[in-house]
C-alpha cells in the first residue's frame, strides 16, 4: 500500500476573522479581493507618475481619482473607495519616515465578533481580552511590539486630542467609507500622515478588512530601502534575460540540436517567479538595492529557471500532459526519450552556470549545495506523488499539503537561498527563508489547484485524480452520493470521472471551496509571519511585498471569481439549509 509521510508539524491555525469572510462587501466596494487589489495596483502605478504632495485638497484628490478610474477602467460605483486608496498612497512616504513609537493604530470595535466578545470598554475604547476570535488581537499585539499606541475606538475627538499632545505624529487606521468621508477634513487640517484601510462593510457589526493591506501599512518604515523598488519593473527585467538573444549572449550559442531544444524550452513562456525570487532576495540583502545587476546574478537566476523548466518536462511526462503554455509539451513534440534527455541536460546546465560564476569560491560552493539539496527534496516530494499514483489511496488534507510542501516549496527555497548566498547573507537568513518558502510553496500549490479546477479549456473536461486539496476536502466533507463518488475516485475504483463543473458545484456546496480559500490565506499569512523576527527591514519589507505581487498576478480561471460574485445571501441560505438537514444545526442569526 502506498503511504505518504507526514511531518509532525501541524497546519497553521486559521487566521482570526477569515472564517467570516463569507460576508459580501458593501456594493460601493469591489466585490472580490482580486478586484480590490487591481484598484490598489492602479492607484500605486498612477502615483509612480504623479508624485502628489499631501495633504491633497478634496477637489484635487477627486480630480486625480477620476483620472485613475478612466485610465484603468474602474467602475464609477467605486469612486469613493478609489479616492480613499489614493489619499492613503499620497501619505505613504511620509508615514514611512515616522518612527513606530510616534504612530497610532486606530481600529473599530466592529471588527470583533460581537455575539461572542466579552471585552469591556473604558473611556478610551475596547480592552481586548486576547480571545483570538477576531483580527483585533493580532493587529494590536504586532503594533504594540513595534512601538505603536493602539486604540480600539470610534470618534475623531479622542484622536485629535492625542494629536494635540504631540506624542502622535502618524495614524494607521481601519474604518468604513462613511466615517472616512466625515473625518477627511480633520486629517487635512491636521496635516499629519494618515492612512486608513477601508472596512468591507459599514453596518457596524462583525465587519471584515483586507488583512494584508493592514499589515503592509503597519510595518511600513523608511529603514526598508527597498520600499520604493518597483517590483513590476524588476520582474519585467528578469523576463528579458530569457529571450533567445539574451540567453545566447549570456550562455553562448547552442552547439548541437539537443542544446537547441533545451534552449528553446528555457526561453519558452513562463512567469519567471523563481529567478525573480532570486533577484528579490539579493536586492533585499545587498547594500544598494537599486544598483545594477551583475552577469553572475543573471547566471544564478537563469540556473534556477533551468532547474524549474527541467522539472516541468519531467512532470509533463509523468502526468501524460499534452499541452504546456498552450503549446505541445516537449515529449508530445519530440517523444519521451528526447524530452527526458533535454530535462536532464537542463539540470546539468543549471549546475554548470552556478559552477562557472566568477564570485568567491565559498559562494559558488554554497549555491551548488543549495541547488543539490533542493533537487533532492523536490524529487522526494514528486516521488511520493508518483508512488501514490501506482497504488492510489485516500489522502487527508494534511497529507496532500505535505506533498505540496515537498514538491513545490523546494524550488522557491532554492531561488531565495541562492539570492541570499550571492549577497553573503545565507547563514543569517537560512532558517527564515526555509519557513517562508514552505508556506509560500504550499499557498502557491493551493492556488494552482483552484486554478486547475477552473480551467475548462482542455478537450477532456473530466477532473484528473491526483493529490489535490479540493478533492481531499470534498472527500472529508461530502455526504451521501458525493462521499461515495469521492471515495471511489480517490481509491481508483471509479468507473466514470466527474467533470470539472460538477466538482466545482460540490466544492461550493460543501464548503470545500471556502475552506481552500481560508487555507490559501492562512499559508500566505504564515509566510509573512515567518519574517516577524527578522532584524533586516529590507528583507522583511521586500518579501512581504513579493507575496502580494505573486498572488495578485495569478489568475484563477473563472470559477473562483464566479463564486465570490454570486449572491452571498442565497449561498449562505443554501449552506444553512444543508447544515440543518445533515447535522440539525440551528440557523445562524441574520445580519442587518
Amino acid at each position: 500500500m502506498s503511504t505518504v509521510a507526514v511531518r509532525s508539524t501541524s497546519l497553521p491555525p486559521v487566521i482570526p476573522g477569515l472564517t467570516r469572510r463569507v460576508r459580501p462587501p458593501k456594493k460601493n466596494i469591489p466585490q472580490t479581493k482580486q478586484d480590490r487589489d487591481h484598484v490598489l495596483k492602479a492607484v500605486r502605478e498612477y502615483m509612480e507618475d504623479h508624485r502628489l504632495v499631501p495633504p491633497v485638497p478634496m477637489l484635487e484628490l477627486q480630480g486625480h481619482t477620476d483620472k485613475i478610474m478612466s485610465l484603468y477602467g474602474i467602475d464609477k460605483l467605486y469612486r469613493d473607495y478609489t479616492g480613499v486608496l489614493l489619499a492613503n498612497e499620497t501619505w505613504r512616504e511620509s508615514l514611512a519616515s515616522v518612527p513606530f513609537e510616534k504612530r497610532l493604530l486606530l481600529m473599530p470595535k466592529c471588527l470583533r465578533v460581537e455575539s461572542k466578545c466579552t471585552a469591556p470598554f473604558d473611556e478610551f475604547g475596547l480592552l481586548c481580552k486576547q480571545c483570538g476570535l477576531c483580527s483585533i488581537q493580532d493587529f494590536q499585539n504586532e503594533a504594540e511590539k513595534l512601538g505603536y499606541a493602539v486604540l480600539v475606538a470610534e470618534g475623531s475627538a479622542i484622536v485629535m486630542s492625542l494629536i494635540q499632545t504631540g506624542k502622535i505624529e502618524a495614524i494607521v487606521g481601519i474604518s468604513c467609507l462613511s466615517v472616512l468621508e466625515r473625518t477627511f477634513p480633520y486629517v487635512e487640517a491636521a496635516a499629519i500622515p494618515a492612512v486608513a484601510v477601508p472596512l468591507l462593510q459599514d453596518d457596524c457589526i462583525d465587519t471584515t478588512v483586507d488583512v494584508d493591506w493592514v499589515w503592509d501599512y503597519i510595518h511600513l518604515t523608511s529603514e526598508d530601502k527597498t520600499r520604493r523598488l518597483n517590483l513590476n519593473a524588476l520582474h519585467d527585467e528578469v523576463k528579458t534575460w530569457f529571450t533567445p538573444e539574451a540567453l545566447d549572449s549570456l550562455l553562448g550559442k547552442p552547439t548541437c540540436k539537443t542544446e537547441e531544444i533545451g534552449r528553446e524550452w528555457l526561453a519558452r513562456a513562463g512567469k519567471r517567479w523563481r529567478p525573480f525570487l532570486t533577484i528579490a532576495a539579493y536586492q533585499a540583502l545587498r547594500e544598494d538595492p537599486e544598483a545594477p545587476i551583475s552577469d553572475d546574478l543573471k547566471l544564478a537566476a537563469i540556473s534556477v529557471e533551468a532547474f524549474h523548466k527541467a522539472s516541468l518536462i519531467h512532470d509533463d511526462i509523468e502526468d501524460n500532459d499534452a499541452e504546456r503554455y498552450g503549446e505541445p509539451t516537449l515529449h508530445s513534440e519530440y517523444g519521451v526519450g528526447v524530452a527526458l534527455n533535454v530535462g536532464d541536460l537542463l539540470i546539468g546546465e543549471g549546475y554548470r552556470l552556478l559552477a562557472e560564476m566568477q564570485c568567491a569560491s565559498h559562494i559558488r560552493s554554497a549555491c551548488l549545495k543549495i541547488a543539490a539539496e533542493g533537487q533532492r527534496e523536490l524529487c522526494r516530494g514528486q516521488g511520493a506523488e508518483l508512488l501514490w499514483n501506482n497504488n492510489p489511496v485516500a489522502l487527508t488534507g494534511t497529507q496532500v499539503l505535505e506533498i505540496f510542501r515537498s514538491k513545490t516549496a523546494p524550488a522557491f527555497e532554492v531561488a531565495l537561498k541562492i539570492g541570499a548566498a550571492m549577497a553573503g547573507q545565507l547563514e543569517e537568513t537560512a532558517d527564515v527563508l526555509h519557513t517562508y518558502s514552505e508556506n509560500l510553496g504550499i499557498a502557491y500549490q493551493i492556488r494552482d489547484d483552484l486554478d486547475d479546477l477552473g480551467d475548462d479549456s482542455a478537450a477532456d473536461n473530466n477532473v484528473s485524480i491526483r493529490p489535490s486539496i479540493i478533492l481531499a476536502l470534498l472527500r472529508e466533507r461530502g455526504k451521501d452520493e458525493v462521499a461515495d463518488i469521492m471515495e471511489a475516485l480517490w481509491n481508483g475504483t471509479a468507473t466514470t470521472l466527474p467533470d470539472k463543473p460538477t466538482i466545482r458545484a460540490w466544492a461550493e456546496e460543501t464548503g470545500a471551496y471556502e475552506k481552500s480559500q481560508v487555507l490559501l490565506e492562512s499559508y500566505k499569512e504564515a509566510a509573512i509571519r515567518a519574517l516577524a523576527e527578522v532584524e533586516m527591514p529590507n528583507l522583511k519589507g521586500l518579501l512581504r511585498r513579493v507575496i502580494g505581487k505573486i498572488f495578485n498576478e495569478l489568475e484563477i480561471k473563472g470559477w473562483c471569481r464566479e463564486i465570490e460574485m454570486e449572491n452571498s445571501a442565497v449561498t449562505a441560505a443554501r449552506r444553512i439549509e444543508a447544515a440543518k438537514e445533515a447535522e440539525h444545526l440551528v440557523p445562524e442569526p441574520k445580519v442587518a
